[in-house]
């Protein structure tokens, strides 16, 4: 779940995202239970449990598999997670957001330093890297909701900030309390979002040459592996050029 589109291009080409389908399935249900019990477990009163839900839809999670998460939150029944913030730089001094659900702060605060320090990266404290980034609303389709013409002239009608297209899909950023409002108004010309929920923009992003490259995707490649990882943001640019060679 790695907050770049590139990177999940070679995830898909590599045929990784199968590999990863039932893990993912657990951070969807996950962020879906932690949604129910911080709120009304219904989606239609729920903003961000109707995000993950949308979420888990978009990629194929069986409805029995959302349901259940739901009515394990709404019994109360289930883990309690907390969510956990870690910022620190990749290689080629790229600044890296990790958002984690976890039970257990020491074991996941450990994995994640663990995973930086292998793979030729540093965790900072907290708000080492964060400084750098814009907190905002994200709302992302997939290339199947239109050209890049059509999707922002939707996202400028609906009162979007910011719209960044690629041959992945579309990224169309918003202020927060903007959010649910503007991912409403795109339903009506674009259909149901694959994702909607908050996140990192970068406000400057640093080029990686191929060396960097190759370590910094395995640096995320672990860190999306762990179990307690939600997502993981950066301010990386990867020039195409140079995502050939590694694909």
């Amino acid at each position: 779940m790695a907050g770049h589109s590139k990177f999940k291009n070679i995830m898909h080409r590599k045929g990784a995202q199968d590999k990863k389908r039932s893990a993912q399935f657990s951070k969807l249900s996950r962020e879906i239970t932690v949604a129910a019990k911080m709120g009304m477990p219904d989606p239609d009163m729920n903003p961000r449990l109707r995000a993950a839900v949308n979420a888990a839809k978009a990629q194929s999670m069986p409805k029995d598999n959302i349901q259940r998460a739901i009515d394990k939150a709404s019994k109360g029944e289930g883990d309690n997670y907390e969510e956990v913030r870690y910022e620190g730089y990749g290689p080629g001094g790229v600044a890296l957001i990790v958002e984690a659900l976890t039970d257990n702060r020491n074991r996941t605060a450990t994995n994640v330093r663990t995973a930086f320090a292998k793979n030729g990266g540093n965790l900072g404290a907290s708000g080492a890297v964060s400084h750098g980034f814009d907190r905002l609303g994200l709302i992302e389709y997939g290339a199947v909701a239109g050209d890049e013409d059509k999707v922002l002239e939707a996202a400028i009608e609906a009162g979007a900030d910011d719209v960044e297209s690629d041959d992945d899909g579309h990224q169309i950023w918003v202020a927060i309390d903007a959010l649910h409002p503007v991912a409403r108004e795109l339903e009506k010309t674009l259909g149901e979002a694959e994702g909607v929920k908050l996140g990192w923009k970068p406000g400057l992003k640093t080029e990686v040459d191929e060396n960097a490259a190759r370590t910094l995707l395995k640096l995320i490649d672990v860190l999306d592996d762990d179990d307690d990882v939600q997502t993981v943001w950066g301010n990386y640019d990867i020039p195409d050029a140079v995502m050939e060679k590694l694909a």
